[in-house]
């Protein structure tokens, strides 16, 4: 440390009239509010090593909820004793501390609160306190932090808290509060973007939208494709009733057809993404708009696959304990002893049934690992390389143990004219398209010469003018890591 920096105070004084700490440590932090929020916002800031002083309405009742080192007192004590307050109210309560509003003045007050209406909203709970309380810097965060992530810990729940405020020493400051109770604070900017942090937990599965439409519409299609096959066609040319393989039968056939395009979407991507860096000669060009979000969703993509493969799976196990299986069973029965058969054993379809359960079920194997390690707690306990090899490596293995899969089934079926009803070709042969583009694709990337200049466009390589650039030996485009391209 030079002499200068020795010189700094630890404590300075803003432009703006906030107080900045070099080190929040033993900081006295306030909590208006007692809670189940404020409970654990209390326990978690007082195993960070912050003193924390409770603003209660009725401190004396409420002082057995909170943990021994937390000062449950009235709030305008709490008030006197810090300079950052949190906010732990519902919104129609902010009123009751207007009496404070003098006692309030100048000092940093955080509002974790959450909207209840996604629509129709003006002005956020942030905006609405900064209104009634002007002479205050209002921060808004840790409202996406539950309590129970709170009192667990990071480990257990959502390590990224949402911050914004039109100070940024004010931001600052609850940021390192953040980052020193184990989150990762996330700037979002000035407090107009209270509105969209706010709406943040109303948000459905905001992430899983768009991979549901994509499996909710490829199983419509693929459903209704063995619907026409399976039982309109012997309904309408045999007059057989054959509806009843709708609840099992084709649901069976549906999901493996669904999992196995879904998987092939999860490297499509990838693959795209290569050859375009490698059509532009450089990775530093952003990607299509189209390109880049289905790039962001191939971890629900591959999570929703794998759900379908297992559905399948159960689906298999459930075939032989249907009613219709015993009664075609027996009727296959009674056409051997008529037929005088004493052996109805056929080699070939023996060997093709045991290599198409055997790679279905490594399939699956496979698939299994993909899901475990793409969970946060998991992947954070596996190295870059170990991740990108089960992501990456693994995922093709399984992909191409998938595609054998199909061929086993399809066997001789894609060649029997019988099997093209309303010469609509057979389910299978549509789902190897997808899944052959993706392998074909990624066998020429992994030529020679194709592989060679790719790998040097990812390290920084570049043609501008008909030269040579290096741009810097980082591997980021601005999209995605450029390993996630190569390998997935």
């Amino acid at each position: 440390m030079t002499q200068g920096d020795m010189a700094k105070p630890l404590l300075r004084t803003s432009s703006e009239g906030v107080p900045s700490f070099t080190s929040t440590s033993k900081m006295a932090i306030g909590i208006l509010g007692s809670g189940d929020f404020a409970r654990s916002l209390a326990t978690r800031l007082i195993c960070s090593g912050f003193k924390v002083v409770v603003g209660s309405r009725n401190p004396k009742r409420n002082a057995g909820l909170f943990p021994q080192a937390a000062e449950v007192t009235t709030q305008l004590n709490a008030v006197n004793q810090t300079e950052l307050i949190f906010i732990a109210v519902f919104k129609e309560h902010y009123f009751t501390l207007l009496e404070l509003k003098s006692i309030l003045a100048g000092k940093v007050l955080v509002d974790v609160s959450n909207s209840t209406d996604l629509k129709h909203q003006t002005e956020s709970n942030a905006e609405y306190l900064a209104s009634l309380f002007p002479d205050s810097i209002v921060v808004k965060g840790f409202n996406v932090i539950s309590a129970w992530a709170l009192q667990s810990g990071p480990r257990d729940g959502n390590k990224q808290v949402f911050i914004c405020s039109d100070n940024r020493d004010a931001s600052a400051k609850v940021c390192q509060i953040a980052r020193t109770m184990g989150f990762i604070p996330v700037d979002m900017g000035s407090l107009s973007c209270a509105r969209d942090i706010e709406s943040f937990p109303l948000r459905l599965f905001p992430s899983w939208k768009k991979p549901f439409l994509v499996s909710f519409g490829l199983f419509i299609f693929f459903y209704f494709y063995n619907f026409i096959i399976s039982v309109l066609h012997p309904y309408l040319t045999k007059n057989q009733n054959a509806f009843y393989k709708m609840p099992i039968e084709l649901m069976n056939v549906t999901l493996p057809c669904v999992a196995y395009v879904l998987l092939s979407l999860v490297y499509l991507p990838g693959i795209l993404a290569a050859f375009l860096q490698l059509k532009n000669n450089t990775k530093y060009k952003r990607f299509p708009d189209w390109l880049d979000q289905w790039l962001k969703h191939r971890k629900q993509l591959g999570l929703l696959s794998f759900y379908a493969a297992v559905l399948h799976a159960v689906y298999s196990l459930c075939l032989p304990m249907r009613r219709s299986a015993r009664y075609e069973l027996l009727n296959d029965a009674y056409k051997q002893v008529q037929a005088g058969k004493e052996n109805a054993w056929v080699e070939e379809e023996v060997w093709r049934m045991e290599l198409y359960v055997s790679c279905g079920i490594m399939a699956l194997g496979m698939l299994s690992l993909l899901a475990i390690s793409s969970l946060p707690s998991v992947g954070s306990a596996l190295s870059w390389r170990e991740f990108s090899f089960i992501q990456s490596r693994l995922g093709y293995v399984a992909l191409m143990t998938a595609t054998l899969h199909t061929l086993l089934y399809g066997w001789k079926r894609a060649f029997d004219k019988n099997r093209y009803k309303f010469y609509l070709p057979p389910t299978f042969t549509l789902t190897l398209v997808i899944p052959c583009i993706v392998l074909l694709s990624k066998l020429c990337l992994l030529l020679p010469c194709v592989n060679r200049r790719l790998m040097q466009i990812q390290r920084g390589w570049e043609k501008k003018a008909g030269s040579q650039v290096l741009e810097g030996l980082g591997c980021f485009t601005d999209s995605l890591p450029c390993e996630s391209i190569s390998n997935v």
